[in-house]
């Protein structure tokens, strides 16, 4: 075996808990697998041969590449969300932390929406994952005291932040009621359906507040004739489709009955990675 298989082999040893981190912190399946490759990219560049812990190496870089992705983010003006469900755990056992976040799914990364770039990687790495505040500092460059305080401030928002709601049935209809207003072009008729704060993400970029989201739903109303109701890995959702594939897929994400986040899938790629059960 050469020295670059046996340093593939223990890297792919950490690759599922560097792609859980690397989604907890970006929300997006997508943008995890980008951050792992980037951090496979730095191991195979590094003198790995010095490296004592290999797996809290690649978490720090898998942190640090995170952080710039996120910050990048802010730099393109996407702005946090203001709703989300109470997920938070003491528990040290970062595969237990981890399978905690798998179960509550796109709730968990509706909540983390609402922090800060370095509060949401303080608590996705010390509650979620285990990371000592004395790593989570060194990928801040602050102190392991205030690396305590944005975890302890984030753990805060995560639950005082309300409870997403889960009713299939009601979902369906508020995302009909959006899909027969961005047909209309009713405006009235979206922001009802909107929440105020609500975020429309996709390849392309981030748009933020109702008023906005609702202007480019009005103005993509032939898409919206022809998508069709779905579940997108298990989420309320729309699709297109094109000679019988799935073409583009939208997921919602609802609070108290109205929409707070919709996720655009417009690319091939990112389209053939999600689970598509028409409804």
């Amino acid at each position: 075996m050469s020295e670059n298989e046996f340093l593939a082999e223990r890297f792919e040893a950490h690759r599922s808990r560097l792609r859980a981190v690397a989604h907890r912190m970006l929300g997006s399946t997508a943008e995890a697998d980008d951050a792992v490759q980037e951090a496979w990219v730095r191991l195979s560049r590094s003198d790995a041969g010095a490296v004592e812990n290999l797996g809290g190496w690649l978490t720090t870089v898998i942190g640090r590449v995170c952080l710039d992705m996120l910050r990048s983010r802010r730099s393109r003006a996407e702005e946090p969300l203001e709703s989300g469900p109470v997920v938070a755990s003491e528990a040290l056992d970062p595969e237990q932390d981890a399978l905690l976040a798998d179960s509550v799914g796109v709730a968990l990364l509706v909540v983390l929406d609402t922090l800060s770039p370095a509060e949401r990687l303080a608590f996705v790495l010390h509650d979620l994952f285990a990371v000592p505040f004395e790593e989570i500092a060194g990928i801040l460059g602050r102190s392991p005291a205030a690396a305590r305080q944005l975890a302890s401030r984030a753990r805060r928002r995560v639950r005082g932040a309300p409870v997403p709601d889960t009713d299939l049935v009601r979902q369906r209809e508020v995302v009909d009621a959006f899909l027969a207003a961005a047909r209309e072009g009713d405006l009235e008729g979206l922001l009802a359906v909107l929440d105020p704060d609500v975020v429309a993400r996709s390849e392309g970029g981030v748009t933020s507040g109702a008023a906005a989201v609702a202007a480019g739903a009005r103005r993509f109303a032939s898409f919206s004739r022809v998508a069709l109701p779905a579940l997108v890995d298990g989420a309320t959702g729309l699709v297109v489709l094109e000679d019988g594939r799935p073409e583009r897929a939208l997921t919602f994400t609802f609070a108290h009955d109205r929409i707070t986040v919709i996720d655009v899938a417009l690319s091939p790629e990112r389209v053939s990675e999600l689970h598509i059960d028409l409804v």
